[in-house]
């Protein structure tokens, strides 16, 4: 038999998913955010969901590459843009889009001789300042892209810092429309959070990436329950020993957790080495034989320990559920101190992963 710990990945989920972030887009066109390597579902796995959007944004050429060898037609968009003169070229003969966001790209693009136009997403900083143009600077790079020889059409982008906050987006994008004003290039803006709360920022392009796979881009939002989405990403393993404790005893190194009575304990087959959060400390929830508990002590490696005391039969075999449709991955998230995000993108490669088809 082989280790219990195995991730599901649901195809109808994420078609559902991106269906839904559809309706909220109205006209505009969805570029499905695919990074990460789906956010750690894996790309090729979810191609077969995400081919029915209009666009897929990566960061890495091979992914874009494979996109394409994949048979997509839709617009592949580099998130960072090109690194270098080479991955410009690649662009070209594959028919991809880049991001510019900052001077040297800009002076790159403008120097090197292509084979055929590209599509550019000229980036400008609304307040982020993480990647793109200062206002001015966007407008003039701008003038520079719109009749280029190297350049078939351009899009106007920026990226929200505050778009899961009440009012997060008024002042980035007052500031972003005054920078494309005069002109009727297309423009994107909304990620998940705006493309859920702020309507007005739809554009001509919305850029959904974590509620594609079924996670809340909201603290104070559950994703099935106040969202509609639905868990792309299950994580499962099971019981595989028990152990009993007296009032006194530890569990796990340092102790950090002390049974105040006889308990008994579960260790189920699943630690950070498989990309569950080590910092999650007691309490984190868990879902074993379809009863929500909580962890006890600190996760090590392989194995992290749960509190059976609401299920006095369970035992070994008994299956566990660290994230999925019985408890959400932000729950987990909140409770460990980070993000949904970084749990889906944290699931080690030694995790087996199987895929539950969509529908025909």
């Amino acid at each position: 038999m082989p280790r219990p710990l195995h991730a599901v990945v649901d195809l109808a989920a994420l078609s559902l998913n991106l269906a839904l972030l559809g309706r909220h887009a109205g006209d505009a066109r969805v570029m499905a955010v695919a990074k990460a390597d789906a956010y750690g579902h894996g790309l090729q796995r979810c191609l077969p969901a995400l081919r029915r959007s209009d666009g897929l944004a990566v960061v890495e050429m091979g992914q874009a590459l494979r996109i394409r060898e994949a048979g997509f037609s839709g617009t592949v968009l580099l998130l960072e843009g090109a690194f270098g003169e080479v991955e410009l070229a690649l662009c070209a003969r594959h028919g991809l889009a880049t991001v510019v966001h900052e001077a040297a790209q800009l002076e790159q693009l403008q120097r090197v001789r292509l084979p055929r136009p590209l599509q550019v997403w000229l980036k400008m900083n609304s307040g982020m300042n993480r990647l793109g143009f200062p206002m001015e600077a966007f407008r003039r790079a701008r003038g520079a892209l719109e009749g280029h020889a190297n350049v078939a059409s351009v899009v106007l982008m920026t990226h929200f810092a505050c778009a899961d906050q009440p009012g997060g987006v008024t002042d980035a994008l007052a500031l972003f429309e005054r920078a494309c004003a005069g002109t009727q290039l297309a423009r994107s803006c909304a990620n998940s959070a705006a493309l859920l709360r702020h309507p007005a920022t739809r554009g001509d392009w919305v850029r959904p990436g974590i509620a594609l796979y079924g996670a809340s881009p909201f603290e104070d939002s559950d994703a099935a329950g106040s969202l509609g989405l639905r868990p792309v990403m299950t994580l499962l393993s099971e019981v595989i020993a028990v152990q009993a404790l007296e009032r006194g005893d530890a569990v796990g190194y340092g102790g950090s957790f002390v049974a105040e009575g006889p308990m008994r304990v579960g260790i189920v087959a699943c630690g950070y080495a498989d990309g569950y959060p080590r910092h999650a400390p007691t309490g984190t929830p868990v879902v074993v034989a379809g009863v929500t508990t909580r962890t006890l002590g600190r996760v090590s490696m392989d194995l992290l320990a749960v509190d059976l005391t609401p299920l006095p039969g369970a035992g070994v075999g008994a299956p566990v559920q660290l994230w999925g449709p019985d408890l959400p991955v932000d729950s987990v998230a909140r409770a460990a101190g980070t993000a949904g995000y970084e749990l889906l993108c944290a699931l080690a490669p030694r995790v087996p992963v199987s895929v539950a088809p969509a529908p025909d």
